[in-house]
């Protein structure tokens, strides 16, 4: 992508449907005074959001370890030695098993990711019938399989998924520093498939990985300028494993994340903007302040996919202390003034 033009992710249309945001304009949000950025985001948040519902959503791994991928930031790939093992695609029961489990918590939405560069059409009648069988609880259903073959959104879409996530995880300029077995234009392929299909996106990135705060803004400017623009956007902060060629990357200021969650709402207004990854070494303090700055959505549940999440008892504390509550039909939309 270019920084003059929009990527439409639906059928062509003489003009977008969006607000064009040029690096240069998203790095003029990264500048302005930290309290001011924060005080902006929040209006823009209370103009289309109940800023007391938090969307709860459940991450499960079906299928972990082995990817060929060489992403810098992720334990499963085959190519480093992390200690994550093998293996293959869990059986329908044991997923369902988990749905079930966190629906009766709290989770609205119920999440799949497999470590695969992306499915084989082999792969395709399972997942389908995992999907289905976890839509039948009530749960939406979110699925993350990598990088889509012609048909497949098609499919999921008809067995009853709701969103497909596929992070553009960086920058365009930044993307081979981090990941050389996959093309940024790789994965705008896909989410044009995800379009296409009628499914809604689910995309984000990952910041805190030696990215400058210019190429954070160039992630947010190419998320932003997605059109139509992600129905949810997860923001995760990177978390540095051992064995991974990014378990050295510098530590990013805290400061720096809220401020990333602050143009994540002001340049995508209607969409969800979630904590993700990295949360677990998050203060309430942090967490409470990115909420301020309009983040309405975290993963609920200890695990994402490998790695640690905050534990459920911990975030219904913590949301007791800020008044939040899970977000329903009832209580999503903005309050009244």
């Amino acid at each position: 992508m270019t920084n003059t033009q929009f990527i439409q992710l639906n059928q062509p249309t003489p003009h977008p449907s969006v607000e064009y945001w040029s690096v240069c304009r998203v790095e003029a949000l990264f500048d302005m005074p930290f309290l001011d950025l924060i005080y902006r985001a929040a209006q823009v948040h209370r103009e289309h959001f109940n800023p007391q519902a938090i969307q709860l959503s459940t991450l499960m791994s079906i299928k972990t370890g082995g990817c060929p991928e060489d992403c810098g930031y992720c334990p499963q790939s085959a190519r480093y030695q992390t200690g994550v093992q093998n293996q293959q695609l869990l059986e329908i029961e044991e997923i369902v098993e988990k749905a079930k489990i966190a629906k009766s918590r709290g989770a609205a939405r119920f999440c799949m990711g497999a470590a695969w560069r992306g499915p084989k059409p082999k792969d395709m009648e399972k997942v389908t019938a995992i999907i289905k069988a976890v839509k039948a609880l009530g749960l939406e259903t979110c699925g993350t399989f990598g990088l889509l073959q012609e048909g497949m959104a098609e499919a999921l879409k008809e067995a009853g998924l709701d969103y497909y996530n596929h992070n553009l995880d960086t920058a365009p300029e930044h993307y081979q520093q981090v990941i050389g077995t996959r093309r940024f234009d790789d994965r705008l392929s896909t989410l044009g498939k995800v379009r296409k299909s009628g499914l809604k996106v689910c995309c984000g990135g990952i910041v805190g990985m030696n990215e400058t705060r210019k190429e954070r803004a160039g992630l947010i400017a190419s998320l932003a300028n997605l059109d139509p623009q992600p129905e949810s956007v997860p923001i995760n902060q990177l978390v540095k494993v051992e064995g991974t060629p990014l378990e050295q990357a510098l530590d990013l200021d805290w400061t720096e994340f809220v401020r990333t969650i602050a143009v994540a709402r002001i340049t995508m207004p209607k969409s969800y903007v979630r904590l993700s990854a990295g949360r677990q070494g998050m203060s309430e303090e942090m967490q409470a302040l990115c909420f301020m700055a309009g983040a309405n959505s975290i993963f609920y549940g200890d695990k994402l996919l490998v790695t640690d999440n905050p534990e459920e008892d911990g975030d219904q504390r913590l949301m007791a202390k800020l008044d939040l509550e899970p977000e329903t039909e009832e209580n999503r939309r903005p309050l009244k003034k």
